[in-house]
């Protein structure tokens, strides 16, 4: 296994630990009265979310990318 490959499974796999971490985060009791009040969600939460979604995204690129 070559070592991008590798870390392409290891961000995948950090990505998938934090997205869903974000998504739970995003249906807290006072995260909903915080959007619904502002029309956003929390700092944190939205780093979760987007964090994990570019770590999956870029991990699963770089494990299916060609050899090099």
């Amino acid at each position: 296994m070559s070592l991008l490959r590798a870390l392409g499974l290891i961000l995948a796999a950090g990505g998938g630990v934090f997205l869903p971490l974000g998504l739970k985060a995003s249906e807290a009791p006072v995260e909903q009265l915080s959007e619904a009040l502002t029309g956003r969600y929390a700092d944190h939460t939205l780093w979760y979310i987007a964090g994990g979604l570019g770590a999956m995204i870029a991990g699963v690129c770089l494990a299916l990318s060609p050899k090099q």
